[in-house]
């Protein structure tokens, strides 16, 4: 699960979530090219899960979204 910096700085967010999907690419390509299982990005969370979605997410945590802020 990757998760970007607090913020509002949209930039900010989608570069992270861009560095971590190449990240996440890199691993795939060298340790498991072939193995199938090894196909699911998850990063985004209820405040950015668009911007993530974007930039190659196939997994997101929306939970603040269906339950509700924290108290």
């Amino acid at each position: 699960m990757g998760m970007a910096t607090f913020t509002e700085d949209e930039n900010k967010i989608r570069n992270e979530f861009k560095r971590l999907h190449d990240f996440f690419n890199k691993i795939k390509k060298h340790y498991f090219k072939d193995e199938p299982h090894f196909k699911e990005m998850s990063m985004g969370m209820s405040s950015d899960y668009k911007i993530a979605v974007n930039e190659g997410s196939t997994l997101i945590r929306v939970g603040s979204n269906i339950f509700g802020k924290r108290e």
